[in-house]
């Protein structure tokens, strides 16, 4: 990719496509989503004294080197139902060949298990910024370490191909145009909802309705009242696991389900949407209220969209382009 910084993605059942990260000196490596979805990069603590960092790798600063104490500095990170705190710290950042010297990230002591994300040691490593603490993308934009302020996301049903590229992007990777969306807030990468579709129905959204394009969420998350709809056209049923599920014959032939993003629809079918995991059909649809500060205004667009649609994230456009994914 001209330009551009690739890097490796694996994916975990294509629900999570995670990457490997080091902090030093000498290199503490740790399994991280690329989360454009929450704020900051957060790393479980040496100090966590949780259940739920039993087995997990754990950031030890006295370990290190390089690493330089931001004092006693708390931040909490609302996360769906929870609100995890810890205390922000600075070290030497690798990811793919791109080395940023002073890093600030939040170490965290105590997390929930719902918060390490579906294996081993993955949590997020935040690409925006909407708490203060610049994400390691804004600082290879601030440290000329990328030729431009852009990374995008090729993910796949395949073991492999799935990689994201920082300040680039890969023309090989799409079909047809790069169609650009504006964000409607500084420092979120979200865009404006204006309508869906569901078996060629239309339906226009209320103003002031956002997608964010969550490359950290593997579902589509919306108010209750739109899941508890969708689910019950699609005929699925809430299963032992607590998610919808769909009879896997049916899949073929769901109805098409589209979101519209500047005016232009994109398509999904049930082939796309749903998510075969040892033989269960899983239903993308999922209703979380507590995550729209009580407005029920922002869905979360998730892994079911962005194996279908090549996406980058333009930083100096503030807008996030979209093409068909090869």
């Amino acid at each position: 990719v001209a330009d551009g910084h690739n890097v490796p993605l694996t994916n975990y059942m294509n629900a999570q496509y995670f990457t490997e990260i080091s902090i030093e000196t000498p290199p503490q490596t740790f399994k991280v989503v690329l989360d454009t979805g929450s704020s900051n990069l957060w790393i479980p603590s040496v100090q966590c004294a949780s259940i739920s960092c039993y087995g997990h790798k754990q950031y030890n600063s006295q370990a290190s080197s390089t690493f330089i104490s931001n004092g006693s500095r708390e931040v909490s990170i609302p996360f769906g139902s929870t609100t995890p705190r810890g205390v922000v710290s600075n070290d030497v950042f690798n990811i793919g060949d791109l080395r940023i010297r002073g890093q600030n990230f939040v170490e965290v002591p105590l997390f929930s298990i719902t918060i390490i994300k579906v294996r081993r040691d993955i949590g997020p490593c935040a690409l925006d910024d909407t708490i203060s603490v610049p994400s390691p993308f804004s600082n290879m934009i601030t440290e000329k370490l990328i030729a431009s302020p852009v990374f995008s996301f090729h993910i796949s049903t395949d073991t492999f191909d799935n990689y994201a590229t920082f300040g680039g992007i890969d023309p090989s990777a799409y079909v047809g145009d790069l169609l650009y969306v504006p964000v409607t807030r500084k420092g979120r990468w979200e865009v404006d909802l204006l309508k869906i579709s569901f078996d060629n129905e239309e339906l226009d959204l209320e103003s002031g309705i956002t997608a964010t394009i969550d490359t950290g969420a593997s579902f589509i998350i919306l108010p209750t009242t739109f899941a508890d709809f969708l689910n019950s056209q699609i005929g699925a049923k809430r299963g032992t696991t607590g998610h919808y599920q769909v009879a896997c014959a049916k899949v073929d032939s769901l109805p098409e389900f589209s979101f519209y993003f500047g005016g232009k629809a994109y398509p999904l079918k049930g082939t796309d949407y749903i998510l075969e995991i040892q033989d269960a059909c899983i239903s993308p649809f999922v209703g979380l209220d507590n995550n729209f500060s009580g407005s029920g205004s922002q869905w979360f667009v998730g892994a079911v969209f962005l194996r279908k649609y090549y996406t980058v994230f333009d930083a100096g456009r503030a807008a996030i382009g979209f093409a068909t994914s090869v």
